[in-house]
Parts: structure tokens; sequence; C-alpha cells
């Protein structure tokens, strides 16, 4: 199972940024699959999920608002869409998959991707 995030890079305060996630040796279609981000702390933190279908999503509170998880089952792809984005943002950003129904918790996510880093220029 690989999990291939790609998409970011350096952007200003208040711009945009797409992340894709495309998994392979899996369904996206049969796992809940989400996003976490590490910035300086310690901590990869919750960022957004969307379930098997693409029908249920969670986000943090901290991006509520301003990005948007959605799923394309039929590339396999996951997407992160990140508007309004702010210096606290910055971090290494990984996607996650679970067969577990759709999750908030680390813990619970089965396979992980490498990380692409999203850096926001104040």
């Amino acid at each position: 199972v690989q999990l291939q995030a790609s998409g970011g890079g350096l952007v200003p305060a208040g711009g945009s940024l797409t992340l894709s996630c495309t998994a392979s040796g899996l369904l996206a279609s049969s796992y809940a699959m989400a996003w976490f981000r590490q910035g300086r702390g310690p901590e990869r933190d919750f960022v957004a999920a969307i379930g098997w279908d693409g029908g249920r999503t969670f986000l943090a509170d901290s991006v509520e608002g301003r990005f948007t998880i959605s799923k394309d089952t039929a590339k396999n792809t996951v997407y992160l869409q990140m508007n309004s984005l702010k210096s606290e943002d910055t971090a290494v950003y990984y996607c996650a998959a679970t067969f577990a129904v759709t999750t908030t918790d680390r813990a619970k996510y089965n396979y992980w991707g490498k990380g692409t880093q999203v850096t926001v220029s104040s």
C-alpha cells in the first residue's frame, strides 16, 4: 500500500493550495482517508477526514471554513483544498487511510504517506 501526497509548496498568506493524495494497493472507495499535519511541535495533528464513500467529512476547528476535503474514487485520490492560508498552517501534511469508520483519531489510521511541505509566508 502506498499513499503519495503532492501539491505542497510556498504560498503567501491569504493564498490557496490544493494537496492531492493518490493511493495504490488499496481502493480509496473502501477506506476512510484523512489529512494530518505536523508543524514545529512533536504531534501530528488532525486536519480533515472523509468517509469511504465521500459522504461524511470532518474538519478541525482551526481550518473550518477555509479547507475542504474531497475524494475522487475513480482516480483513487483524496484532495485537500486550502484557502485563506495563514502562517500557522505551515507544516508537513500527511495523508492517511483507515479501514475503520471515519475518525479524527490518529491512532486509528493504518496507512500513511510521506508528507508534503506547505509553507505560508507572512
